[in-house]
């Protein structure tokens, strides 16, 4: 009798053509009529529905399903969230692997753990040895019940929009996320997970009743888009390409028997945690041990004889540079010495692209090339030269991190060894009198072209005015002025260097000008960037809450509120940017401790409150930081205010004003006014001034945090800046004298600009983001959805047609070359002149080349040398004798 076990489309594959094989006890599809080669690169390309119900599937629920996790896999389990997931492995008690697996947490209490198909009757009786420690616990093999699907590649996502009718029943653009959506009446988990490497991939678990009208609509609504359905060949020769480990290859036992330790696994180091949360598991020690040498190998500071190490070799990814194929067991040699072995190699078939960075695309054309993955020494390094033996012949070879790329979605690419040639001639020198023509010129006709040719609309960019621009090359531009405030000297500012009364006159009105402004007491005016800034708050802040304890290690912020940068929070305020340095690991997530600011379902660009309160609850963060880099709508600092008004010590609320610093006042908001206790920003996208940074309070010395801002002061200087660019300081006083005349005129135009250019745009058939309830805006910002992954080529087109955006993720993109949105803003061309029904005739520009593909590059130019002399400034007659007497001065020198 044949016991080979089937899946629910077993038939569908018989119908569609597909080679049939016997893997891991399962009939299941090699391939189907194009072949490996095709469906790899259809993948690739577009995307591949799979048929991956083999694997094995234990759903682990109860009170004590953490517990029993906690012991059993070598992952941090109570890292999830409902709605989250992680790669782990089942460890033995010495080191090795029993199974990789993932873990999905679909509820509380309510985990699903899916492991390779080959190993589930062993991975679930080696789980039943331990079942009977926890008491209340569930753990069923639901692999019969529940169907598993993987739909993998860059247009999969339109796919599965389509089928479930709604963009918003897929999990956010986070990988290792999860929904449960209903289908037929049913509810099915969608994870965003896979082994292809592909950054564009979900994996489905439909009940096994419906696998077979799930598999048909995902092949229907594929159709249109390419998608084909794949087998295990093309899986495999993806997850290899993507360097993924197989069971039975990468991990269990290499070629002479031995056990693989899981550390010689790179993944280890996302599947293995010794968080005190997670406390005693299987093979805890040696796991330890394990990683202690490899990280002392890392560092280079590992000493000690080969025939004790633990982790004498690891996992490599090769590419051969000769004609052969790799296949496993082939020896590796290194100057002619045996080094290890392949575990798993083939012939991987690749797409060559077109065009450049991100405007670039897969092709028509495909080539192929060698990879293998490899078991070799572990003090090898990237980059090492080798031969694999294939068929009793070296092939040259090298190691490699990766071969493809996938922080570029939605497509991965290609990554190939470092061929450049070494001994490249240096291009001839040319003398300096041709270098100094040649550069001048470029610069004028650049200064030509966005000054009179293209309409600006980059909400972070602003044009300063002429005099404000001659200020910042005058003297003092190029000196020192650094200072502090010298308690023994009378707490005055004392300064370093000589010839500096003037700049301390320029930066103590700088401050009074901003205050007046801002309506503050505390202004630090020398930091020259808003990043810097923001670094110079949070270095403060921990400095601050260090301040009883100045002889051990400092502590970090325990826990930090932002906004996700994917919905267009500020990169400063993440753990990416500035914050990176300043904010704890959480022990229980094993990861920054960070959470983000909740979404309203029907508006991803506002704050939900009520859920920001529950998380307020469960997180209790002691840093708040609002402010967006997208940002359509005020920020609710009142409410937040008012939420945590009770919590002991108050929490702190940053408002990081980049981009709206210019707007603050009675027509959009007044955050110091409100409840934040910090602003930060930039001076230069809707405020006036050169490029810079400031920081902001009401911090003063009688007030309960004047000990923070002295902290912030210290950090600013000398901890941040030493020469804080005296030219753009002074440049940047003008600017203040500026704003603080023509500022509210400015401000007024500006948000009813915005709101006309919002309805101009949707009158003429574009998709504007935000709630129409309030015009689609409340900020200087309008953002455009153009379709999924264009907004790259539709800012390219806009460009050459005159029109400046910037091209945007928006909240349910992938990254930003999977960009489907346009930001722009109109803050500059305000200041140009532009009102509302110039606002108008754009839109009908821009629809004209979004819409229709037109190409009126000469009359946008037409359009925008209307608007060439600045408004909100001194008018032309009075700034004349002003900017004639500075170039003077300045063109004596």
């Amino acid at each position: 009798m044949n016991s080979t076990k089937r899946t629910p489309l077993y038939s569908e594959h018989l119908k569609l053509g597909a080679k049939m094989v016997e893997f891991g006890g399962w009939e299941m599809p090699l391939h189907y009529p194009q072949g490996i080669l095709s469906e790899h690169l259809a993948t690739r390309k577009c995307g591949g529905l799979f048929d991956i119900s083999h694997m094995g599937r234990f759903r682990i629920s109860g009170r004590n399903a953490l517990s029993f996790l906690q012991y059993v896999v070598t992952s941090n389990a109570a890292a999830l969230l409902p709605g989250t997931a992680q790669y782990t492995m089942l460890p033995s008690e010495t080191g090795g692997a029993i199974d990789d697996g993932y873990l999905y947490c679909v509820d509380e209490y309510d985990y699903l753990l899916v492991v390779n198909a080959a190993n589930t009757e062993q991975d679930w009786q080696w789980l039943q040895k331990y079942v009977p420690k926890f008491p209340d616990l569930i753990l069923e093999d639901v692999t019969a019940q529940v169907a598993m699907l993987a739909l993998q590649g860059p247009k999969t996502k339109a796919v599965l929009e389509a089928v479930l009718g709604d963009k918003t029943k897929i999990p956010e653009p986070i990988w290792n996320h999860l929904t449960s959506s209903e289908f037929m009446g049913t509810s099915i988990t969608i994870a965003r997970t896979g082994y292809t490497g592909e950054p564009l991939g979900f994996e489905l678990f439909p009940p096994a009743s419906i696998a077979v009208s799930l598999w048909h609509k995902l092949l229907e609504a594929g159709n249109e888009h390419g998608i084909v359905p794949v087998g295990l060949g093309a899986r495999d020769t993806l997850r290899l390409e993507a360097g993924f480990p197989l069971y039975g290859h990468e991990l269990g036992t290499d070629a002479d028997g031995k056990e693989i330790p899981v550390f010689a696994v790179p993944a280890a180091r996302f599947a293995v945690s010794f968080s005190p949360v997670k406390g005693e598991f299987i093979g805890r020690e040696i796991l330890l041990r394990q990683f202690q040498e490899v990280k002392l190998r890392c560092e280079g500071r590992l000493d000690a004889p080969r025939d004790e190490l633990l982790v004498p070799r690891s996992i490599y990814l090769m590419s051969l540079l000769g004609e052969g194929v790799a296949r496993a067991g082939n020896p590796v040699l290194v100057d002619g010495k045996n080094v290890g072995n392949v575990t798993s190699g083939t012939v991987i078939p690749y797409l060559k692209f077109e065009g450049l960075g991100t405007m670039s695309r897969p092709g028509d054309e495909s080539a192929r090339r060698m990879l293998c993955l490899a078991y070799l020494d572990a003090d090898l390094p990237e980059g090492q030269k080798a031969e694999v033996i294939v068929r009793d012949r070296p092939v040259n070879a090298v190691i490699v991190r990766r071969h493809i790329g996938r922080e570029a979605p939605p497509y991965t690419r290609p990554l190939f060894p470092d061929n450049a040639d070494e001994n490249a001639s240096a291009k001839d020198e040319k003398a300096v009198e041709e270098l100094a023509v040649n550069l001048v010129q470029r610069a004028n006709d650049n200064t030509v072209w966005r000054q009179q040719h293209t309409v600006n609309l980059i909400p972070s960019e602003q044009t300063a005015s002429p005099l404000v621009k001659l200020l910042t090359i005058a003297d003092p531009s190029g000196r020192y002025a650094e200072h502090r405030k010298v308690e023994a000297l009378g707490n005055l500012e004392t300064f370093y260097y000589q010839g500096t009364k003037f700049i301390a006159e320029v930066e103590k009105e700088v401050q009074e000008q901003l205050k007046k402004f801002l309506g503050c007491s505390e202004v630090e005016a020398r930091l020259i960037s808003g990043q810097m800034a923001n670094a110079t708050t949070y270095s403060g802040i921990m400095d601050y809450l260090n301040r009883a304890d100045r002889h051990t290690e400092p502590r970090r912020i325990r826990y930090v509120m932002n906004h996700h940068i994917g919905r267009g929070g500020h990169l400063s305020a993440q753990t990416m940017g500035a914050l990176r340095d300043f904010v704890s690991i959480d022990p229980v997530t094993d990861r920054w401790a960070v959470v983000n600011f909740p979404i309203l379902p029907e508006n991803p660009y506002q704050i939900d409150i009520a859920r920001t309160a529950e998380l307020i609850a469960r997180y209790q963060p002691e840093l708040f930081i609002f402010g967006k880099s997208m940002a359509l709508h005020r920020e609710p600092v009142k409410e937040i205010a008012r939420i945590i008004a009770d919590i002991k010590p108050k929490p702190i609320i940053l408002y990081d004003a980049a981009h709206v610093l210019g707007l603050f006042g009675p027509y959009f908001q007044e955050p110091l006014n409100e409840g934040a206790d910090i602003v930060t920003a930039s001076t230069h996208k809707t405020f006036f001034g050169t490029q810079r940074g400031i920081i902001a309070s009401n911090m003063s010395q009688d007030s309960d945090y004047a000990e923070l801002w002295d902290s912030i002061v210290r950090r600013a200087f000398p901890g941040s800046v030493s020469n804080h660019h005296l030219g753009t300081l002074l440049g940047l006083l003008m600017a203040a004298y500026e704003m603080n005349t023509y500022g509210r005129d400015y401000q007024r135009q500006v948000l009813a600009n915005a709101r006309a250019f919002a309805q101009a745009l949707k009158k003429r058939g574009l998709q504007v983001e935000g709630d129409p309830a309030v015009n689609y805006t409340e900020t200087h910002q309008v953002v455009l959805r153009v379709g999924y992954a264009r907004g790259v080529e539709m800012a390219e087109r806009l460009e050459k047609n005159n029109i400046i955006v910037n091209f945007q993720a928006l909240p349910d993109d992938e990254g930003f070359t999977a960009s489907s949105g346009l930001r722009t803003g109109v803050q500059e061309m305000t200041r140009f002149g532009m009102e509302e029904s110039d606002f108008a005739e754009l839109a009908d520009y821009m629809a004209a080349v979004i819409l229709e593909e037109k190409n009126i590059a000469d009359e946008v130019a037409r359009f925008r040398q209307r608007f060439t002399t600045m408004r909100y400034c001194l008018p032309e007659e009075k700034a004349r004798p002003l900017i004639d007497k500075m170039l003077g001065s300045l063109l004596k020198l």
